[in-house]
């Protein structure tokens, strides 16, 4: 158990307030959110006391829990080995798993016939660095440096960054040592937005630590909490020094909620 003491005064009032409302959308990041930053993607895993206070707020009443990711689909199911009633949401909202079923985005023919020239162009910005390696997604590919130096981790995202400049319509967006490129637009807002929807959430508690998680502080409304983990400039209300505080903070929500 941790120790719900550490929490600032500000932010334990404020995860009250939000355990009041009538629906509870708890939506959470994975990567550096739930569980820490390993070098092997698939080996990442959350932290126990998160995945049992997780288990708690699954079972409290009229609260559904999601994991909002920048994985690719089938990477998210495997780390988070969550079951069918916890939502996921893969590759930034483009993907989705709805009690169990998949929803794949659907792409046009000119966005799929403009995978495999952004595919060979990232393959050869990662030959620049050791280490690099590029990640399939369900609408384009991320190109990790992680395991790289800073000087070839640097070449090879400038490198991508020019061989990508005149193909059209690409969303770009800077990670955590990674430099993603989609052929549609879809962002953790969106994701948010349309979980909302799904839900019918009177209120929404969204946690992240990376740049891309801005998107979906920025969709959260005046009765949500947004909640940023780590340092860094951020649009959310509140924050927690790292990701081992992530489970006295679910775990006073799940205390509220039971």
């Amino acid at each position: 158990m941790t120790d719900q003491a550490d929490l600032s005064d500000d932010l334990v009032a404020a995860l009250r307030s939000i355990a009041a409302t009538e629906l509870l959308l708890v939506a959470l990041d994975f990567d550096g959110t739930l569980s820490p930053t390993v070098d092997n993607p698939r080996d990442a895993r959350a932290l126990p006391a998160a995945r049992d206070a997780l288990e708690r707020l699954r079972a409290a009443p009229a609260t559904k829990v999601a994991l909002v990711s920048g994985r690719a689909m089938d990477s998210l199911e495997h780390v988070a080995d969550a079951p069918d009633d916890v939502i996921l949401s893969g590759s930034h909202g483009a993907e989705f798993r709805v009690n169990g079923e998949l929803i794949a985005p659907e792409l046009t023919d000119d966005e799929r016939a403009r995978l495999e020239p952004l595919r060979e162009a990232l393959e050869r910005a990662a030959a620049v660095a050791p280490g690099a390696w590029v990640e399939v997604k369900a609408v384009g590919f991320a190109l990790h440096t992680r395991k790289s130096d800073a000087h070839h981790a640097l070449e090879a995202n400038e490198l991508a960054r020019s061989l990508t400049s005149r193909m059209p319509s690409l969303t770009v967006r800077v990670g955590k040592n990674v430099l993603e490129f989609s052929v549609v637009d879809a962002t953790k807002g969106g994701a948010l937005r349309r979980l909302r929807q799904y839900t019918g959430a009177t209120g929404i508690l969204f946690a992240g630590d990376d740049v891309t998680d801005e998107d979906g502080f920025a969709a959260l409304g005046a009765d949500d909490l947004a909640l940023k983990v780590g340092d860094g400039e951020s649009l959310a209300r509140y924050r927690v020094a790292d990701l081992a505080m992530m489970p006295s903070v679910l775990e006073l929500l799940a205390d509220q909620r039971g």
